[in-house]
């Protein structure tokens, strides 16, 4: 085995992790507790709780879980194809070569990231290692809900903040919020709003937190904006967690792909929290070798960064130009509207369209996030969301609807 190997493991431990990877759900309790019960064998539907969760038509436009309609890139489906027939082997070096590309990319020093089947996983990893009864959690109000589930699961206290006028976590008020948090948690851009929190602002957090605290930055969008990534503040050796996927502009949601990054200190932290961090970190050798042709493919981040821009641009012009309030500033693969009524009955209205949309926030309840899709995908988006519109508030709850369906309407917090 490669003695340079980032993810430190023997060859025997390497064989016992691999088999502890299916057990991640039972092992670490957030990620349990966002699993939802696997439907009996034979059962059209899924279950959830008491209810039949129904799958969608095929002719439904899903725009609400914040995936690539794009799906993986021609360079990413061929590694894929050339690594599959090699399948029947551990190949360890598939997994040093994809963190040594993606270490050459940001500098970073050896042992600063770890490779994961996606970043879910690792962004439990490095909330729970950071958040306990006396170390609460500090986070933005709305953003991604990961934050405070995980703050749950560890009984942490929870201080949300809302953000600013321009949709950005608010620093100076998240700094105030507790004297010795045991991390603050950003998201930028942020999900749900897209928005940035400018980097001098994370910064000047960092600077000023309080010794031992920790602030976790989520970039899961951040190809897909002008933002900088704040992973040379890892190389600073600052008290800082970047998480990066490949769900997003790599489109490779379904394969499972992230890193963390951070001292080795930090990552080392991970085995805290219920057992060592590398029974998450069994990436398959075709996911490990599509996410390093992705890094590798230079034109690809460019050229989906603008079609997502260009799309995203048209959608909010047409809704803004028809009246419809959207929170400005989006710089991620997603966008907020204003339904005007409690965005569960607008989402199941949409539903009823054939064109499944994201789901609305406490903070913005007559809100809904919807995910930019292809150019058709917003087209059929803007014909049912002007008729569903149109409709008076309440007209989805009538009597005619108490024997519809409930669907399953995937969301990336149930994702491993």
């Amino acid at each position: 085995m490669n003695s340079d190997m980032t993810q430190s493991v023997s060859r025997r431990s390497f064989l016992r992790i691999v088999g502890a990877a299916s057990a991640a759900a039972t092992t670490f309790p957030a990620l349990a507790a966002m699993t939802p019960a696997a439907a009996p064998a034979g059962q059209a539907g899924r279950r959830s709780g008491t209810r039949t969760m129904h799958p969608l038509s095929a002719d439904t436009v899903v725009i609400s879980s914040n995936e690539n309609p794009l799906g993986p890139a021609q360079s990413a489906l061929t590694a894929i194809c050339s690594m599959g027939v090699q399948g029947g082997r551990y190949h360890w070096d598939e997994y040093v070569k994809t963190i040594d590309v993606f270490n050459g990319e940001f500098g970073l020093k050896k042992d600063y990231s770890a490779l994961f089947p996606g970043s879910s996983g690792p962004l439990d990893l490095a909330l729970m290692s950071n958040l306990g009864p006396d170390k609460p959690l500090v986070y933005g109000d709305p953003s991604y809900e990961q934050g405070p589930r995980a703050a749950e699961v560890m009984k942490a206290p929870k201080y949300p903040v809302p953000l600013t006028a321009t949709y950005a976590h608010d620093v100076k008020a998240m700094l105030k919020a507790h004297p010795s948090p045991g991390a603050y948690y950003i998201v930028n851009p942020n999900n749900p709003t897209g928005t940035i929190t400018p980097k001098e602002d994370i910064v000047w957090l960092v600077k000023n937190k309080p010794a031992g605290s920790v602030v976790i930055i989520d970039e899961a969008y951040t190809h897909f904006s002008d933002n900088e990534s704040c992973i040379d503040l890892v190389n600073q050796d600052k008290d800082v967690i970047v998480m990066r996927t490949f769900s997003k502009i790599y489109g490779m949601a379904g394969l499972r792909a992230g890193f963390a990054v951070a001292r080795p200190d930090l990552i080392e932290r991970f085995n805290n929290v219920g057992g060592p961090s590398q029974s998450l970190a069994s990436i398959s050798i075709t996911s490990a070798a599509a996410a390093r042709a992705s890094l590798q493919d230079k034109d690809l981040v460019p050229l989906r960064k603008k079609i997502n821009a260009d799309i995203r641009t048209e959608t909010v012009e047409f809704l803004t130009k028809n009246g419809y309030k959207v929170i400005p500033g989006s710089q991620g693969n997603m966008f907020m509207v204003d339904v005007k009524r409690p965005g569960k009955e607008f989402q199941n209205a949409m539903l009823k369209e054939n064109v499944a949309i994201g789901r609305t926030w406490s903070a913005m309840p007559n809100y809904v996030r919807v995910t930019v899709g292809t150019k058709g995908e917003m087209e059929k988006f803007q014909t049912a969301f002007v008729k569903c519109m149109d409709m008076p508030a309440g007209a989805a709850n009538g009597a005619a609807e108490l024997h519809m369906p409930e669907f399953h309407v995937p969301s990336e917090l149930y994702r491993g």
